[in-house]
């Protein structure tokens, strides 16, 4: 068979071509290995650096006596602990502009909006007028704790102090201060909170279950409304949640002041039962907060020639009404309180819990409350305007020396140009009469700094 022409060239020309590709790829082979080498020594040094980022990012185990974050904001936990813990509190300065001073050789009437310290009547006038006061009383400190794991639920404490010393300890009179101005301004510690709970149960001195501690109004002065219940004490307190709320019950120390036809004020310390509160909480309601409280109390006198008791009832009603504006969130805080054993209970003690009447003991019907806006100008500034007022209605041949009504009013403006300060200025109107109808007022003003940490 002839081949075609051609067809031999063809052939070889192909065969040459193969040859020579094997040739080049033979060639190529050693090259290519030094490549895929380097290419392994980059990945494996990437790797090692990759392998040491990630052990000095890694978090270190602590040492078994090191101190830890602990489980809430600002806390520390102990070696070798379960319990977290934090130190806390403020500093607070005020300067004050009294119009006529309520204090005298005690100055705790010009510290604070003291009801049972403003003068009265016609010798009202030689209180000294235009006075001003500087203090550090209401500066804070205190310590909380938390033990998330016990076998009856979790465990908290709370210990907390301020400055006003034994000087709360008023009531329809008023007491002598702890401190002076002549040197140092020295003042002793007073206790505010010693409070421990477990699970359900809660034991120690905190504020009183008849209010709702929420419902304190935002003001620059320590007093606050006269219409506030302001009262701190020991007690054991069972709380329970329900769907929507919980309920409280405490029995709570008792403590009788029994004034006299003369007027002088007794604390016979002859009480046999503890005071009784319930409390029922309803939370983020369409109306915001609301809460009902009820005091059970047995007021008693027995001392020489004088032996009684009665029984008494009173009542708390409360609404924490969050408001949304352009500007933030408003509150408006409106509590009315009313009922035969108010006393001792009302701001600071105003009312007697207990008046002797021809050497019987008597009770009287107390009705006060308050109402406060919050408002937000911006969220650096913002302002309250607290109205406030008590009533009681004393049985016939009552001294006309004891308290009877007072009226208060609050209007301040505070910047906080950060969360850990607040600086703001309040006016403040104080009224009070007594049993006879003799009144006395008083204005103020007072500049507040406040440093938290």
């Amino acid at each position: 068979m002839t081949p075609r022409p051609g067809t031999f060239l063809t052939r070889s020309s192909e065969l040459l071509l193969g040859v020579c590709a094997l040739g080049l790829l033979l060639a190529a082979t050693p090259a290519r290995a030094n490549e895929l080498q380097v290419l392994k020594q980059q990945l494996e040094a990437m790797q090692k650096k990759i392998d040491a980022l990630e052990r000095k990012s890694a978090p270190k185990e602590a040492p078994a006596n090191a101190v830890t974050a602990g489980d809430f904001k600002g806390s520390l936990k102990l070696p070798g602990s379960d319990t977290s813990f934090s130190i806390y509190g403020y500093v607070k300065g005020d300067a004050i502009f009294n119009s006529r001073s309520a204090g005298g050789q005690n100055p705790i009437g010009d510290q604070f909006l003291l009801p049972s310290a403003i003068p009265v009547g016609p010798t009202a006038g030689a209180n000294e007028r235009k006075q001003v006061t500087l203090h550090a009383r209401q500066t804070r400190l205190g310590i909380r704790s938390v033990t998330p794991n016990t076998p009856w639920g979790p465990l908290t404490t709370l210990f907390e102090l301020d400055l006003f010393g034994a000087s709360l300890s008023g009531g329809p009179t008023v007491a002598n201060s702890a401190g002076d101005e002549l040197v140092s301004n020295r003042n002793s510690p007073s206790l505010r909170h010693a409070y421990g709970t477990i699970g359900n149960l809660g034991f120690g001195q905190f504020w009183t279950a008849f209010e709702n501690q929420a419902a304190i109004p935002d003001t620059l002065d320590f007093g606050g409304p006269v219409g506030h219940i302001f009262i701190r004490q020991t007690q054991l307190r069972w709380t329970q949640p329900f769907k929507g709320g919980n309920w409280e019950l405490s029995l709570e120390n008792p403590e009788s002041a029994i004034a006299t036809s003369a007027g002088t004020v007794l604390r016979p310390d002859d009480d046999r039962y503890p005071d009784i509160v319930a409390r029922v909480n309803f939370l983020k309601t369409a109306y915001g907060d609301l809460w009902g409280s009820v005091l059970v109390r047995n007021i008693r006198i027995d001392q020489a020639g004088t032996a009684d008791n009665k029984w008494g009832a009173a009542g708390q009603l409360g609404i924490i009404l969050p408001i949304k504006t352009s500007t933030g969130t408003d509150d408006f805080k409106a509590v009315v309180n009313f009922g035969n054993v108010v006393g001792r209970y009302q701001e600071l003690g105003f009312f007697a819990d207990g008046i002797l009447v021809n050497n019987q003991l008597e009770l009287s019907n107390v009705v006060s409350g308050f109402a406060a806006y919050r408002h937000f100008w911006s969220p650096k500034w913002r302002s309250s305007l607290v109205a406030s007022a008590s009533r009681a209605n004393h049985p016939t041949g009552t001294s006309g020396t004891l308290n009877k009504s007072a009226q208060s009013l609050h209007a301040n403006l505070i910047w906080s140009p950060f969360s850990a300060v607040d600086l703001g200025v309040e006016y403040i109107y104080g009224q009070r009469e007594i049993q006879s109808g003799l009144s006395g007022s008083l204005n103020r003003v007072q500049f507040s700094g406040t440093y938290r940490f």
